[in-house]
């Protein structure tokens, strides 16, 4: 028992580590859900889910007793919820009940206070099945907390507004409305004689509720209290009224003495938690030699106990008298269950707990030992958390009648019974549905993404892009990687656009996550995947621009591109750098390798006077047999060229005759020839 608490111990401060951790990125952590037991009896438990249904559960039976589904439930959850004071059931008018059930006078409680979202609150009945009324039109702000009076049919509610408003059930009207603080009121108590009210939000006020005055104003918590509960119910003249409060991300509980002579700043009182109270049941003390009995539910699923005699002040905070944890056997190891609620029994002995999950929660009547300052219940949880199917949920209260008679009930508006179908009917069906219905693979087969069968995919003519698409939807909601390497792994830019075109708009953002998941990789898978950003952003920018909260969610994206081009100028400039280099080295070797040739391949040779022939025939060696022909062709040249010339000379003379001037100077003629 010892190893299985420490190691419990251990766990469940992991457990309290991770839930931190959560608190501090997801602003909350585990979601704290609206629940209440019933007064006195504590035979039903009032549990408001995640989805805004309201679920009622029989602590006796364990069993599902009703449910309740208010009209906005998706748009305006529930934000608390207050069980109404007993009353007999003959209260009830005479029309709404029964007259088998007209001797039955038992007291019990019937109506329930929903607070909502968008400011209204809905008051359910309980003996109806059915919302009894609505109050609306007064909060601008979602509500936060519900009281009901003690002996009137008067309701009390705090809003975001920072107002209070005051209803009367019987006329659905609001009595009185008031400005109570600054801030948002998070939370309403009201003293067991009904006439003062407690409301807070950063600040603690004890109103009069006959004037809707002040009273007294209490000081002391940093963060916005969520917590008021009267612990005695003495007045406050003798000196002997007390409260106590708690505050958000505040490990302690803290009480309040209301004294006459008005020196009450400061708390007496403070309890040890070891996190954020979530339900606080409390059984008060009536004078000073009783001792005030307190159950607090942490939000770490821990249940502790204190008792305390309220006389005074106590410096030193003080510990649970006894904490308990309930746990399940996961294989070896022990795995904490969070516990929703608890109740302390009107016999002081025993504790009525209800933990596991929301949607079917485990109810058990345990009894405690204050001897023992660690407790540890180990159950079997995870069998008992499959919801039942055959379980039966009705809104209407079923009469008690005798054996022999029978009762016809007709059916309800706007429902259909279940069509049973005989066994040739059903094997039709499955055979039609397997006909029309194609499978994944045989979709893969006719995409064309299988690559052994292309071109049998090739003559078939139904549209890739819609098979695609549906593909492609399916891959990202059940994250097969099969499915989405060979989605992605397609080039065709019109088929990709195509694709993306046809995806509905909720399947946008997980795309560009698994985008930003791949682009994360391997550098090559950049080249395809950036075509499907592309897409993306072209497509769905009206989509995407839409978003409150873009920048957050494409953070991580923008980022990582911003990384990768914020290097791209510098290695462009080195590419180009490198480019001139190597195109200088491959000239530079290209040019070693040809050889030149330096012997000419052409020799000419000007002409020369006669002695320059004489003196050149002389050194020069005895030319070759080879080479007469080419002299003497040489010499013919010559001496046509001195024959032209002479001609020339004489035609010239000819001319200069005939112009007269023959009769010049000798002198003259020299000159000119």
């Amino acid at each position: 028992m010892c190893a299985l608490e420490f190691s419990l111990t251990r766990v469940s401060r992991e457990a309290d580590g991770r839930t931190r951790t959560g608190k501090m990125a997801a602003d909350g952590g585990r979601a704290v859900l609206p629940c209440a037991f019933s007064p006195k009896s504590q035979q039903f438990l009032a549990l408001c889910a995640q989805d805004g249904r309201l679920r009622i559960w029989n602590t006796e039976s364990k069993a599902l007793q009703q449910e309740y589904v208010p009209s906005a439930h998706l748009s305006a959850a529930c934000t608390c919820v207050t069980w109404g004071p007993c009353r007999a059931v003959q209260d009830v008018p005479q029309r709404k009940r029964r007259k088998c059930e007209s001797g039955a006078a038992v007291e019990q409680t019937d109506l329930l206070a929903l607070g909502t979202a968008a400011g209204s609150v809905l008051i359910y009945s309980t003996v109806k099945g059915d919302l009894h009324c609505t109050l609306d039109g007064e909060h601008s702000g979602p509500v936060n907390s519900v009281q009901w009076h003690p002996e009137d049919s008067v309701l009390y509610s705090g809003s975001d507004d920072t107002h209070i408003a005051e209803w009367d059930l019987q006329k659905g009207k609001v009595i009185c409305k008031w400005k109570a603080d600054r801030s948002a009121i998070s939370s309403l108590c009201i003293s067991p004689d009904g006439k003062l009210l407690l409301s807070a939000g950063m600040i603690i006020k004890m109103w009069n509720l006959e004037t809707k005055e002040v009273y007294r104003k209490f000081t002391g918590h940093s963060t916005m209290v969520t917590t008021l509960c009267f612990a005695t119910t003495r007045p406050p003249d003798s000196n002997g009224m007390y409260f106590l409060s708690g505050a958000a991300h505040d490990r302690l509980l803290s009480v309040w003495q209301v004294r006459s002579d008005g020196k009450d700043k400061n708390s007496v009182v403070s309890f040890t938690l070891t996190d954020e109270p979530q339900h606080i049941d409390l059984q008060t003390s009536s004078h000073k030699e009783e001792a005030m009995r307190l159950a607090v539910v942490c939000k770490d699923g821990q249940l502790h106990l204190f008792e305390h005699f309220l006389n005074g002040i106590c410096k030193k905070p003080l510990s649970p008298v006894c904490s308990l944890q309930v746990s399940t056997m996961k294989g070896d190891s022990p795995v904490p269950v969070p516990l929703l609620a608890a109740a302390l029994c009107a016999d002081r002995q025993n504790l009525k707990l209800a933990y596991g999950h929301h949607l079917q929660p485990v109810m058990e009547k345990t009894p405690f030992n204050t001897s023992e300052r660690h407790a540890c219940l180990v159950r079997d949880v995870l069998s008992t958390l499959s919801l039942s199917v055959d379980m039966a949920v009705s809104k209407v209260k079923t009469p008690v009648v005798n054996q022999k008679s029978k009762v016809l009930m007709p059916g309800l508006t706007g429902h259909k019974a279940p069509i049973k179908l005989t066994p040739n009917e059903a094997e039709k069906r499955k055979k039609e549905t397997s006909t029309t219905e194609l499978s994944i693979e045989e979709r893969l087969e006719q995409i064309e993404l299988s690559g052994g069968r292309k071109g049998a995919a090739k003559g078939s003519s139904s549209l890739q892009t819609d098979s695609f698409a549906v593909l492609l939807v399916q891959g990202l909601e059940s994250k097969d990687e099969k499915i989405l390497n060979k989605i992605f792994q397609t080039k065709k830019e019109i088929l990709i656009k195509n694709t993306v075109s046809r995806l509905p708009p909720p399947a946008i953002l997980p795309l560009l996550e698994e985008l930003s998941r791949r682009l994360q990789g391997h550098p090559f898978a950049a080249l395809l995947i950036v075509q499907w950003f592309k897409a993306v952003l072209t497509q769905h920018a009206s989509y995407l621009s839409s978003l409150p909260d873009l920048v957050s969610q494409l953070g991580l994206i923008y980022h990582m591109i911003e990384s990768r081009v914020k290097l791209y100028h510098q290695l462009s400039r080195l590419h180009g750098k490198l480019f001139l280099l190597m195109s200088q080295v491959a000239t530079s070797s290209s040019a070693q390798k040809t050889d030149v040739d330096r012997t000419a391949k052409l020799v000419y040779e000007e002409e020369s006077s006669d002695e320059d022939e004489g003196s050149g025939d002389e050194g020069r060696p005895e030319d070759d047999s080879d080479n007469w022909e080419e002299d003497e062709t040489a010499m013919e040249l010559t001496e046509d060229k001195m024959n032209h010339k002479e001609e020339d000379e004489e035609d010239m003379k000819d001319e200069s005759k005939a112009n007269g001037d023959s009769d010049l100077d000798p002198e003259n003629e020299s000159e000119e020839e």
